[in-house]
């Protein structure tokens, strides 16, 4: 019996390895395409997590640094017979403010105007993946507005 496996092998013709497969290769262009996508999807998750962490952080560092801004008075408005006399003295508001945003790492704009301290922050952080298709950096803006309140008032003017 094992003579007669050896033959049926024999008589079995080799295969025809010149012959054209449609299907060669499909497999490696199917992996390189998952893998592609795959760091698509891993850039978006790591990076845009980032970003909205970026955000994050800009908008605590602009409401900081609004309030911070707002509570900087001028010394005139402590004394008017109104509490809603109360105003920022603008260099000292902007003085402020810019510390805030110098100690949380971001930069910004700072508008005084009366009463309001509007402080627009934007953060950044360098990207991990997204690097591979030149973006080097994601980040967030924010803006916040912040006025002087007297006591316990509810912001109403």
């Amino acid at each position: 019996m094992v003579r007669w496996a050896g033959r049926l092998t024999r008589r079995c013709p080799p295969p025809d390895r010149d012959r054209g497969d449609p299907d060669r290769g499909s497999a490696a262009a199917y992996l390189v395409i998952t893998v592609v996508a795959l760091f698509a999807l891993a850039g978006l998750v790591l990076d845009g997590g980032a970003a909205l962490a970026a955000h994050g952080r800009a908008a605590d560092a602009a409401q900081q640094a609004a309030r911070a801004g707002a509570d900087a008075l001028d010394v005139t408005s402590l004394r008017a017979p109104t509490p809603a006399g109360l105003a920022a003295n603008p260099a000292a508001a902007r003085a402020a403010a810019a510390r805030v945003l110098a100690a949380a790492d971001v930069t910004g704009d700072i508008t005084v105007t009366g009463r309001a301290v509007t402080v627009t922050a934007r953060a950044a952080t360098p990207a991990a993946i997204l690097t591979i298709v030149g973006i080097d950096r994601v980040g967030g803006t924010a803006t916040a507005t912040a006025v002087p309140l007297h006591g316990t008032t509810t912001g109403a003017p």
